[in-house]
């Protein structure tokens, strides 16, 4: 058996290497395990997957293999967006696992185990799938399979969060890029559904995603801004290949960053819809998100990087959002999982309401915040992993960084240190996965920001 190794959102591997059917059935014998110990065999199993090469043939494969432990199983009888499936999982009291890479390269496959409450699996539970993986089951049963249309109810719920009557009244050109991805056949037909116009491109699967990187950023959406470009008073939308990141494109063809976008609907939650409740954001999350918190009176609640510490605080505080600077977001009301669908029709709704173009809530952004704020990240390779622990225990005793003087730090996830300006910070944390140090940094000018990151 290989390696295998539970990240923050599953384990990943490229198809017909590690990925194949033996460690296949050794993860899904880890979380058949996991799930009888501790809910037995009436708790129901749904299974899921995105376009990915092989996808079907392993979600098929773990289907048959719950079947004959005696669990009954829900096959998702089409390709499946994640976050479908995890608010499904919340919504039959069922655990899910979904055949996802995420926005990896195309070559890689990957699984993630999504419990009932239907987010992202925490660390208690990894860990005891860990153990699991080397342990027997040996479990006879006579459960079934059932192919499912989980679409329905996840429409139904989504018509409860969003007002589509006032995103029809929106005088925008929406394009939409279906990037071959998961969301093909959900953000649109949602729109179809309520008469809402839209362009599209890309709007069909590809395992190869058409030669690019299932990723909602600029690099790979060069045809969606081109179009956004040539269309007049346009705006664009995607998701990554398993629909639970977002990617915006404004009027001008501009990509709008996660942190904006985060900012823009804790604005918009608060004024338009009247929730209450905190923030919650990653270390890595722009200082622009505690600024709009604070002018709004809003309490903000940190976590650690990865959707998964974002999911765990959602279920504890109930906020008004949650998110993080990747482009993961979900709000109150929904579940503690990223959803990129939903993301992209509350960005419509908050136009709409405001009835203001996606530039002018940008500029609104600014000028309620006061200051604007500038990032970059640099990933440093190191020799080996051993090497990570005393260059954080040297930022842990670091006074100053240039002429940047440390006026807190904070170690919930690497080192976070804030500098005295009240407006710059870095962190530096490790990889998890390999030998790579992320460095990140953030200022209110172009000029600390590049100051900061010639100095370290």
């Amino acid at each position: 058996m290989t390696d295998i190794k539970f990240g923050t959102d599953g384990w990943r591997a490229v198809v017909g290497k590690d990925f194949n059917e033996e460690n296949v059935r050794t993860v899904t014998k880890a979380i058949g395990k996991y799930v009888f110990d501790n809910f037995g065999l009436d708790k129901k199993i749904i299974v899921g997957y995105d376009p990915r090469n092989m996808a079907f043939e392993f979600a098929s494969q773990t289907a048959e293999q719950f079947c004959g432990y005696g669990f009954n199983v829900l096959l998702s009888d089409k390709i499946i967006p994640t976050p479908v499936l995890a608010y499904s999982a919340k919504h039959l009291n069922a655990c899910a696992v979904m055949f996802t890479a995420s926005h990896n390269p195309p070559e890689y496959l990957g699984i993630k185990f999504i419990p009932d409450y239907a987010g992202p699996a925490t660390s208690d539970i990894t860990d005891e799938l860990m153990y699991n993986l080397n342990m027997p089951f040996k479990l006879q049963g006579n459960g079934n399979v059932e192919k499912y249309n989980f679409s329905p109810d996840y429409f139904a719920h989504i018509e409860k969060l969003i007002d589509f009557k006032k995103i029809k009244e929106l005088d925008k050109n929406i394009i939409f890029d279906g990037l071959y991805a998961a969301s093909i056949g959900y953000f649109d037909k949602l729109l179809d559904i309520h008469g809402i116009k839209y362009d599209s491109l890309h709007i069909f699967h590809d395992v190869n995603f058409g030669g690019g990187m299932p990723e909602p950023k600029p690099k790979y959406l060069k045809e969606l801004i081109e179009k956004v470009k040539e269309t007049p008073n346009s705006v664009g939308f995607a998701n990554d290949g398993d629909s639970d990141r977002f990617g915006v494109i404004n009027e001008n063809g501009e990509y709008v960053s996660p942190n904006e976008i985060i900012s823009i609907l804790l604005i918009h939650l608060t004024k338009n819809k009247g929730l209450k409740g905190p923030l919650v954001k990653t270390v890595g999350a722009s200082l622009l998100l505690n600024k709009i918190a604070e002018k709004l009176g809003v309490e903000v609640i940190e976590t650690a990087v990865g959707f998964k510490h974002v999911g765990e605080a959602m279920r504890k505080y109930n906020p008004v959002i949650g998110g993080e600077e990747s482009g993961g977001l979900s709000i109150q009301g929904h579940i503690p999982e990223k959803d990129g669908i939903l993301a992209n029709l509350l960005i419509l709704e908050a136009m709409a309401y405001e009835n203001k173009s996606l530039i002018e809530l940008q500029k609104d952004l600014y000028d309620f915040a006061g200051c604007k704020f500038y990032n970059d990240r640099i990933d440093k390779r190191l020799d080996n992993i051993d090497e990570i622990k005393p260059v954080l225990q040297e930022y842990k005793n670091k006074k100053q960084i240039g002429s940047f003087k440390v006026k807190n730090i904070d170690t919930k996830d690497g080192v976070k240190l804030y500098f005295d300006d009240n407006s710059s910070w870095m962190l530096v944390r490790p990889s998890g996965t390999e030998p790579l140090l992320r460095i990140y940094f953030e200022s209110d000018s172009t000029e600390k920001l590049d100051s900061l990151r010639k100095t370290v």
